[in-house]
């Protein structure tokens, strides 16, 4: 079988790889090229997956590529990483939420565009792969695949994936959702790749913390800072710089106590501030569901949701709004439900599907 790698570069991409190859697939390399020169991201801050170190890291895939022994392309994803994830992104935040922008790009990206557009140039292969930490099954009774939490629930990564339709979970390979992060650096130890353990991984987005580079500056609108009693306590630089649950940065001073974002008021462009008992909630509603292991027809009266990545996911009970769209009721208040943000639904290790948070209470 031949088999399709997203070859980013660096060690899960690359273990990702031996593994194919040992179990006797032919694996070809892919790298995404989706860096846009026109933003003047001129300064690295971070580690991230857009910015001018791209090159840096298309030299290391294909390098990688050529010690593995197998045939590496780079394909050219600019016009459709703007297009899906950077004005995705813009209008997010413009409109006073926080966007997902990983989840996103799997999605429409990495899980899309890459294989249509190497499909478009000529490539031949069966199935694609990632070095995600997920697992996938197909469950015979409900006649679908299902996204799995990986082995290691501290690399575990399904919140990411959770936007993939059935479609791309049918055609991927996850060559590490079994592996530990730890079995993962032994296996390169053993096969002579340990210079990969010490390589940094892409952690962020934008390799920049300042991401108003991505934006007009006419669009930085400054605006009114409140507290929770609605009385102006000083002016914010234009919402995008905000979400909700952020303390620092604020400009603020002169508090009783430590204040946090809690709202952000978009159609007034005003930021409310308020304690952190504040930021608490007990439910959310949330639209745009994917029911990507179950039929959306099957809908759970009880699991767990995870409202972000590093969000250990809370008890809670669904009601159904509409053909798309839940209310998910905590059994306990959870801190900073985040407008904007992905809400993935869990039953034990299996995600259900997941929406975007639209509203919180």
């Amino acid at each position: 079988m031949i088999v399709a790698l997203g070859l980013s570069g660096g060690l899960d991409s690359a273990m990702a790889a031996v593994l194919l190859l040992e179990a006797g697939h032919e694996v070809i390399g892919l790298t995404m090229s989706i860096y846009d020169p026109q933003y003047p991201i001129l300064q690295e801050s971070g580690k991230g997956c857009f910015g001018p170190g791209e090159e840096a890291n298309l030299e290391a895939a294909k390098s990688l590529a050529n010690r593995l022994g197998i045939p590496h392309y780079v394909i050219p994803l600019q016009e459709e990483f703007t297009h899906h994830v950077l004005n995705y992104y813009r209008k997010t935040y413009l409109e006073g939420r926080t966007p997902n922008p990983c989840a996103r790009c799997n999605s429409q990206i990495k899980f899309g565009a890459l294989i249509s557009k190497a499909w478009e140039l000529g490539l031949e292969f069966d199935v694609f792969a990632t070095g995600h930490y997920v697992r996938r099954r197909w469950n015979p009774e409900l006649g679908l695949w299902q996204l799995l939490r990986a082995k290691d629930g501290s690399k575990d990564q399904s919140y990411f994936l959770s936007l993939l339709s059935q479609d791309q979970l049918a055609s991927v390979l996850f060559p590490l959702g079994e592996y530990t992060k730890e079995q993962v650096r032994e296996l390169a130890g053993e096969r002579d790749w340990d210079f990969l353990v010490q390589r940094s991984e892409s952690q962020d987005f934008i390799s920049t913390q300042d991401h108003p580079l991505l934006f007009d500056t006419r669009q930085l609108i400054p605006g009114e800072i409140v507290d929770w009693k609605g009385e102006v306590i000083g002016e914010h630089k234009g919402l995008i710089h905000y979400t909700i649950g952020q303390r620092k940065g604020l400009g603020v001073s002169g508090m009783p106590e430590p204040v946090f974002v809690t709202k952000i008021d978009a159609a007034n462009n005003r930021l409310v501030l308020g304690t952190q008992d504040l930021l608490y909630g007990d439910s959310l509603v949330a639209s745009q569901m994917n029911w990507l292991s179950i039929p959306a027809s099957e809908l759970p009266s009880r699991a767990k949701a995870k409202i972000r990545q590093q969000h250990e996911p809370a008890a809670c009970s669904i009601t159904a709004l509409g053909s798309d769209s839940i209310k998910v009721s905590f059994d306990e208040p959870q801190l900073s439900i985040t407008p904007g943000q992905i809400v993935a639904l869990y039953d034990e290790d299996v995600l259900l599907g997941a929406g975007i948070i639209e509203l919180t209470d």
